[in-house]
């Protein structure tokens, strides 16, 4: 996911495939899990939504939240159990 450097950030891509016209964020601890902060645009209506974002290095947890449901990435490799009982996706941005 991470691609070029700017002033030491790093964009990262995060993607999910979903249902089109679905309302669908990215949340986690480089937004403070605001669930509404940082949306994913389906720009086809194919219902491949996307958004990119600059990231300092580092390692930040995740979640998508589709609908308002909170879920974990299925194209992530990393992962790790959160107060909540459930699962964060994990992702390092070196």
């Amino acid at each position: 996911m991470p691609k070029k450097t700017v002033k030491g950030r790093k964009r990262v891509t995060f993607a999910l495939d979903a249902n089109p016209g679905q309302r669908v964020f990215v949340a986690g601890s480089f937004t403070d899990w605001d669930s509404k902060k940082k949306p994913l645009k389906d720009k086809n209506g194919s219902g491949q939504y996307a958004v990119t974002m600059l990231l300092a290095p580092g390692t930040y947890e995740y979640k998508f939240v589709v609908d308002g449901d909170w879920c974990m990435d299925p194209s992530a490799v990393d992962w790790i159990a959160n107060e909540l009982g459930s699962l964060n996706s994990v992702i390092r941005v070196g």
